[in-house]
Protein backbone atom coordinates (compact mmCIF):
# COMPACT_ATOMS: atom_id res chain seq x y z
CA UNK A 1 0.00 0.00 0.00
CA UNK A 2 1.23 3.55 -0.84
CA UNK A 3 2.83 5.87 1.98
CA UNK A 4 -0.04 8.51 3.25
CA UNK A 5 -0.39 11.92 4.13
CA UNK A 6 2.60 13.45 5.40
CA UNK A 7 0.30 15.64 7.88
CA UNK A 8 -2.96 15.75 8.43
CA UNK A 9 -5.23 17.68 6.37
CA UNK A 10 -7.47 20.42 7.50
CA UNK A 11 -10.16 21.74 5.73
CA UNK A 12 -8.48 23.84 2.71
CA UNK A 13 -5.76 23.06 2.94
CA UNK A 14 -4.16 21.75 -0.68
CA UNK A 15 -3.74 18.11 -1.64
CA UNK A 16 -1.00 16.79 -4.03
CA UNK A 17 -1.47 13.21 -5.76
CA UNK A 18 1.28 12.20 -7.07
CA UNK A 19 0.51 10.39 -10.22
CA UNK A 20 2.96 8.83 -12.44
CA UNK A 21 3.74 11.81 -14.85
CA UNK A 22 2.33 14.54 -12.77
CA UNK A 23 1.01 15.67 -9.68
CA UNK A 24 -2.98 15.45 -9.66
CA UNK A 25 -4.83 18.24 -7.14
CA UNK A 26 -7.55 18.57 -4.86
CA UNK A 27 -8.71 20.68 -1.78
CA UNK A 28 -9.26 18.90 1.30
CA UNK A 29 -13.16 19.75 2.70
CA UNK A 30 -13.22 17.82 5.81
CA UNK A 31 -14.26 14.69 7.03
CA UNK A 32 -12.00 12.52 4.51
CA UNK A 33 -13.32 14.17 1.31
CA UNK A 34 -11.65 16.24 -1.50
CA UNK A 35 -12.97 18.51 -3.90
CA UNK A 36 -11.01 18.32 -7.17
CA UNK A 37 -11.58 18.40 -11.02
CA UNK A 38 -12.24 15.27 -13.02
CA UNK A 39 -13.28 14.14 -16.29
CA UNK A 40 -17.28 14.11 -16.62
CA UNK A 41 -16.54 10.20 -17.77
CA UNK A 42 -13.72 9.52 -15.10
CA UNK A 43 -13.68 7.58 -11.94
CA UNK A 44 -12.01 8.08 -8.97
CA UNK A 45 -8.31 7.19 -8.50
CA UNK A 46 -7.63 6.05 -11.80
CA UNK A 47 -5.88 8.62 -12.36
CA UNK A 48 -6.75 9.55 -16.16
CA UNK A 49 -8.97 13.43 -14.67
CA UNK A 50 -5.88 15.66 -16.25
CA UNK A 51 -5.73 13.29 -19.51
CA UNK A 52 -9.00 12.75 -20.87
CA UNK A 53 -10.17 16.98 -19.36
CA UNK A 54 -6.97 17.44 -21.48
CA UNK A 55 -8.87 15.79 -24.70
CA UNK A 56 -12.27 17.22 -23.82
CA UNK A 57 -11.25 20.37 -22.53
CA UNK A 58 -14.00 19.98 -20.09
CA UNK A 59 -13.74 18.88 -16.54
CA UNK A 60 -16.61 18.22 -13.75
CA UNK A 61 -15.75 19.83 -10.16
CA UNK A 62 -16.40 16.41 -8.04
CA UNK A 63 -16.24 16.04 -3.70
CA UNK A 64 -15.24 12.24 -3.38
CA UNK A 65 -13.45 10.86 -0.85
CA UNK A 66 -9.61 11.32 -0.65
CA UNK A 67 -8.87 7.71 -0.44
CA UNK A 68 -11.08 7.17 -3.86
CA UNK A 69 -9.19 9.73 -5.36
CA UNK A 70 -5.64 8.92 -4.86
CA UNK A 71 -6.45 5.22 -5.12
CA UNK A 72 -2.84 3.53 -4.28
CA UNK A 73 -0.75 6.69 -5.31
CA UNK A 74 0.93 8.63 -2.75
CA UNK A 75 -0.51 12.07 -1.59
CA UNK A 76 0.40 15.17 0.53
CA UNK A 77 -0.69 18.46 2.04
CA UNK A 78 0.99 21.11 0.26
CA UNK A 79 0.33 24.17 0.77
CA UNK A 80 3.42 25.34 -1.29
CA UNK A 81 2.20 29.23 -1.91
CA UNK A 82 1.17 30.02 1.66
CA UNK A 83 4.52 31.79 1.80
CA UNK A 84 3.89 33.92 -1.67
CA UNK A 85 0.05 34.80 -0.89
CA UNK A 86 -2.18 34.76 2.02
CA UNK A 87 -4.49 31.75 1.92
CA UNK A 88 -8.77 33.08 2.65
CA UNK A 89 -10.35 32.31 5.22
CA UNK A 90 -10.96 28.24 5.70
CA UNK A 91 -15.04 29.08 5.69
CA UNK A 92 -15.20 30.65 2.48
CA UNK A 93 -12.48 28.33 0.90
CA UNK A 94 -14.79 25.45 1.68
CA UNK A 95 -18.03 27.47 1.10
CA UNK A 96 -16.54 27.68 -2.70
CA UNK A 97 -15.29 24.92 -3.37
CA UNK A 98 -18.80 23.32 -2.20
CA UNK A 99 -20.75 25.22 -4.50
CA UNK A 100 -18.71 24.07 -7.30
CA UNK A 101 -19.78 20.40 -6.90
CA UNK A 102 -21.24 19.26 -9.78
CA UNK A 103 -20.78 22.31 -12.39
CA UNK A 104 -18.92 21.22 -15.82
CA UNK A 105 -16.08 24.02 -16.66
CA UNK A 106 -13.56 24.59 -19.27
CA UNK A 107 -10.31 22.78 -18.88
CA UNK A 108 -6.95 23.77 -20.37
CA UNK A 109 -3.36 21.83 -19.33
CA UNK A 110 -2.20 25.68 -19.46
CA UNK A 111 -4.32 28.17 -17.61
CA UNK A 112 -7.37 26.17 -15.77
CA UNK A 113 -6.14 22.74 -14.84
CA UNK A 114 -6.44 20.64 -11.43
CA UNK A 115 -4.01 23.75 -9.47
CA UNK A 116 -5.11 26.48 -10.71
CA UNK A 117 -8.06 25.24 -9.37
CA UNK A 118 -7.50 25.32 -5.84
CA UNK A 119 -4.77 27.62 -5.79
CA UNK A 120 -7.62 29.78 -6.95
CA UNK A 121 -9.75 28.33 -4.14
CA UNK A 122 -7.30 28.67 -1.54
CA UNK A 123 -5.75 32.00 -2.41
CA UNK A 124 -8.16 33.87 -4.76
CA UNK A 125 -4.87 33.35 -7.26
CA UNK A 126 -5.02 30.77 -10.23
CA UNK A 127 -1.03 29.16 -10.45
CA UNK A 128 0.79 26.36 -11.23
CA UNK A 129 3.89 25.54 -11.12
CA UNK A 130 4.03 22.06 -12.98
CA UNK A 131 2.76 24.38 -16.25
CA UNK A 132 6.05 26.79 -15.24
CA UNK A 133 8.17 23.75 -14.88
CA UNK A 134 6.96 22.14 -18.33
CA UNK A 135 7.56 25.38 -20.16
CA UNK A 136 10.89 25.76 -18.94
CA UNK A 137 12.07 22.17 -19.24
CA UNK A 138 10.28 22.69 -23.59
CA UNK A 139 12.16 26.61 -24.15
CA UNK A 140 15.45 24.05 -22.46
CA UNK A 141 15.12 21.20 -24.74
CA UNK A 142 14.45 23.52 -27.92
CA UNK A 143 17.55 25.45 -27.09
CA UNK A 144 19.33 22.08 -26.76
CA UNK A 145 18.01 21.00 -30.13
CA UNK A 146 18.59 24.32 -31.85
CA UNK A 147 22.35 24.53 -30.83
CA UNK A 148 22.68 20.23 -31.39
CA UNK A 149 21.17 21.39 -35.20
CA UNK A 150 23.24 24.37 -35.17
CA UNK A 151 26.68 22.25 -34.57
CA UNK A 152 25.19 19.60 -36.83
CA UNK A 153 25.18 22.39 -39.94
CA UNK A 154 28.28 23.48 -38.88
CA UNK A 155 30.11 20.15 -39.19
CA UNK A 156 28.41 19.59 -42.14
CA UNK A 157 29.73 22.57 -44.06
CA UNK A 158 33.20 22.23 -42.70
CA UNK A 159 33.24 18.71 -43.71
CA UNK A 160 31.72 19.69 -47.18
CA UNK A 161 34.46 22.25 -47.00
CA UNK A 162 37.13 20.19 -46.80
CA UNK A 163 36.05 17.61 -49.73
Amino acid sequence: MASRLQSKPRPGDLIEIHRCAYSHWAIYVGDGYVVHLASPSEFAGAGLSSIMSLLTERTIVKKEKLSKVAGSDNYQVNNKYDDRYSPLPINKIVKQAMELVGKELHYSLTSMNCEHFVTELRYGVPCSDQVAEVATKVTVGASVLAGLGLIGILLSRSKRERQ
